[in-house]
């Protein structure tokens, strides 16, 4: 994609760095920003993975041993944004979504926590984190897709998911 050609060896560096598919940041981040690295949401997300920093932010700091979160001046930056949206999705892969066992389930379970968080996701489920990932693991993509699109209190959680897929679908 033309939009990414400027930041491809940041997402190769950061997907290698957190052990994400590349293709994924990619597709994120078209759809969050069309590789605009001004991009702010009126919730004040910034940048090119329109990074929260009180939420998502503060969420990688943590994860990196460090206090605080990141400065709305440092969100603006490509390399800096890049690296902690991608840690993000490493964080929702690992721990919020963890003993997800089909690869591309997973992939649409972390774009929709990406979106609109992990208990949000999970709560659809059931209450209970273990329940909840137990059912995810019996369903078949399309009934997960299906899932999403009834049962999540979110209307835009299913219309990005199915946005970044069609990116990741074209990359």
């Amino acid at each position: 994609m033309r939009l990414m050609k400027p930041w491809f060896k940041i997402i190769k560096q950061s997907s290698k760095k957190y052990n994400v598919d590349s293709k994924l940041i990619e597709s994120i981040i078209c759809i969050e920003s069309s590789g605009h690295i001004q991009a702010t949401s009126s919730s004040n997300a910034i940048g090119l993975m329109q990074i929260k920093p009180y939420s998502a932010g503060k969420e990688v700091y943590h994860f990196k041993g460090r206090s605080g979160q990141p400065s709305i001046y440092d969100l603006y930056d490509p390399k800096i944004n890049i690296d902690i949206g991608t840690a993000y999705i490493h964080i929702l892969q690992c721990q919020g979504l963890k003993g997800i066992n089909n690869k591309e389930i997973l992939r649409y379970a972390t774009i929709v926590a990406y979106v609109n968080g992990t208990n949000a996701l999970l709560k659809t489920f059931s209450h209970d984190k273990k329940k909840a990932i137990k059912r995810i693991n019996k369903m078949k993509k399309k009934e997960f897709f299906s899932h999403i699109k009834r049962k999540h209190p979110d209307l835009q959680a299913w219309k990005y998911l199915e946005k970044v897929m069609i990116i990741y679908n074209l990359i």
